[in-house]
C-alpha cells in the first residue's frame, strides 16, 4: 500500500510539472502545422486553434479540434496530432468538387456526396474548373436526397465519358430535379439545346442526338428541345412562339408543324422527315357522291397507288403530343 501510494504521488507530481513546464506551451500560431489544404486558407484552419496558443499542449483536446475542423464544409477528413514538446500537426483531406451548383442567383460547388461548397476566394486550389452547372440540388434538401441525385449525376457523366472523349465537358447544365429524366443543356451554334436523356443508355442516346442534330437544325431552325427517351421516335420542341418551319420543299424536305405548333415527332430510325400526304377529304366526297348516282359502265383503267410512308396528323385528342404537332411515324 505504501509503495502504491508513493508511485501515485510521484506520477501526480510529474504530471503537475509537465503541465506547468513552459517547454510544453504552444508559443504561437506558427507552431501549428497545416498540411493538405488547397481551397481553405491557413488562417481559416488555424482560427480553430485560436484559444490554444500559449496553452499547454496536453490541455488541447485533439478529438474536439478534429470535430470542429470536419464541420467545415470543405473538410472531408481531418487528423490532429501532438508533436512534442510544443507543436501541433493538422492533416486535412478536402472535398473534391465535381460540378457547379446553382443556388438562386449564386453559383457554388458540389461534391460527389452532395455536399454544397462555397466558391473558394483564396487558397492554392483556385483552379479553372471544367464541369457543368447542376440544378435540382437545394440546400434545403435532406443530405440523403442530395447524395442520391449526385449519384445519378456520376452515372450520367461516367457513361458519357466511357468512350474517352470527355463528352461531359461539352455540357453546359444538367438538371437532376427529376431522377427519371436527366436533362442537359448542350451548346450548339451559339445556342443551348435541351436534351432529355431519361435514366439509362446515356451514351447511345447522345450518339443519336449528335448524329442527327445537323439534319434537325436544317429542318427546324428554331429547335429548342430534343427528347431522346423513346425507342422508336424522337420528339423535337421548337422555341416557344415559333412554328419551327424551315420553308423547304421537294423530296426530302421536312414536314414542319402547323403554324403555332411547337412540337414535332420524328422517327428514331429515320429522323429526316418527309413531305406530308395531301388530305383525302375530296376523294371521300367523290366516293359518297358516286353511291347516289346509277352505276355506269366504264372502260377498265389501271390505277397506280403511290405509297406515302409519312403523314402529317393533327389529333386534338391525343394525350401524348401537342394538338397541332407534326408526327412522323
Amino acid at each position: 500500500m505504501l509503495v502504491a501510494g508513493t508511485c501515485a504521488g510521484a506520477l501526480w507530481l510529474a504530471r503537475d510539472m509537465v503541465m506547468r513546464d513552459p517547454r510544453f506551451f504552444i508559443p504561437s500560431a506558427s507552431s501549428i502545422e497545416i498540411q493538405g489544404n488547397q481551397h481553405l486558407t491557413r488562417d481559416e484552419l488555424v482560427n480553430i486553434f485560436g484559444q490554444d496558443v500559449e496553452r499547454n499542449i496536453f490541455h488541447v483536446s485533439l478529438a474536439e479540434r478534429r470535430a470542429q475542423l470536419q464541420r467545415l464544409p470543405w473538410v472531408q477528413q481531418a487528423t490532429v496530432m501532438r508533436l512534442l514538446p510544443n507543436h501541433l500537426r493538422v492533416l486535412i483531406v478536402e472535398r473534391t468538387p465535381v460540378a457547379f451548383v446553382r443556388q438562386g442567383s449564386r453559383i457554388g460547388l458540389v461534391d460527389a456526396s452532395g455536399v454544397l461548397l462555397d466558391m473558394p476566394l483564396h487558397g492554392e486550389g483556385n483552379a479553372h474548373y471544367s464541369f457543368p452547372v447542376v440544378t435540382g440540388i437545394l440546400a434545403s434538401d435532406p443530405a440523403s436526397t442530395r447524395a442520391a441525385r449526385m449519384k445519378i449525376f456520376a452515372q450520367f457523366t461516367t457513361d458519357l465519358d466511357s468512350s474517352g472523349e470527355k463528352i461531359s465537358q461539352k455540357l453546359s447544365e444538367v438538371d437532376l430535379s427529376n431522377p427519371e429524366d436527366v436533362r442537359a443543356l448542350i451548346p450548339d451554334q451559339g445556342k443551348d439545346v435541351l436534351v432529355h436523356f431519361g435514366d439509362k443508355d446515356f451514351l447511345s442516346r447522345y450518339r443519336k442526338y449528335e448524329e442527327h442534330l445537323a439534319e434537325w437544325r436544317s429542318q427546324y431552325p428554331t429547335l429548342w428541345s430534343v427528347d431522346m427517351r423513346y425507342e422508336r421516335q424522337v420528339v423535337l420542341e421548337m422555341q416557344p412562339g415559333t412554328s419551327g418551319a424551315s420553308g423547304t420543299s421537294g423530296p426530302g424536305a421536312a414536314t414542319a408543324p402547323a403554324p403555332g405548333a411547337g412540337t414535332a415527332a420524328v422517327s428514331a430510325a429515320q429522323p429526316v422527315a418527309k413531305p406530308a400526304v395531301k388530305a383525302q377529304a375530296p376523294a371521300a366526297k367523290r366516293a359518297a357522291a358516286s353511291k347516289r348516282k346509277p352505276a355506269a359502265k366504264a372502260r377498265p383503267r389501271k390505277v397506280t397507288t403511290k405509297a406515302h410512308p409519312h403523314a402529317t396528323r393533327r389529333s386534338a385528342g391525343s394525350s401524348h403530343y401537342h394538338s397541332s404537332q407534326a408526327v412522323h411515324p
